[in-house]
């Protein structure tokens, strides 16, 4: 995730973290399904507290834009019943998929730019 925090800013850092995300998603850099980094991973990331980044994920959870399921992780969710967002979810399944099969991710967008072409 493309997430920066800016120390001086007035703005709360969760509150940078949860506008970003909601803004990463807005532009589709962030699909459906997509697995968002831990708490603890992010607060690295970021060099911020953990708990200032589990604030911002329950603030993300509460408007609905991620969920929370337990043990496997926050993931973006489904904000709609529209083909983009079953689109984005089949894509981040299938590449999940291939990725688990010991394809690279060079291949993978390799695949997909033959996949488009032929279509």
């Amino acid at each position: 995730m493309d997430i920066t925090i800016d120390p001086d800013s007035a703005e709360p850092p969760y509150e940078q973290v949860r506008r970003q995300v909601i803004e990463l998603v807005g532009r589709g850099e962030l699909l459906v399904g997509s697995k968002l980094p831990t708490v603890r991973a992010l607060a690295a990331e970021l060099s911020i507290a953990p708990n200032t980044a589990a604030r911002a994920y329950r603030e993300l959870e509460a408007a609905d834009v991620i969920e929370t399921r337990g043990r496997n992780g926050s993931f973006v969710t489904e904000r709609s019943g529209s083909a983009d967002a079953k689109a984005q979810r089949m894509t981040v399944a299938h590449v999940a998929e291939l990725r688990s099969m010991g394809i690279g991710d060079e291949m993978i967008a390799d695949m997909l730019s033959v996949a488009l072409k032929r279509s």
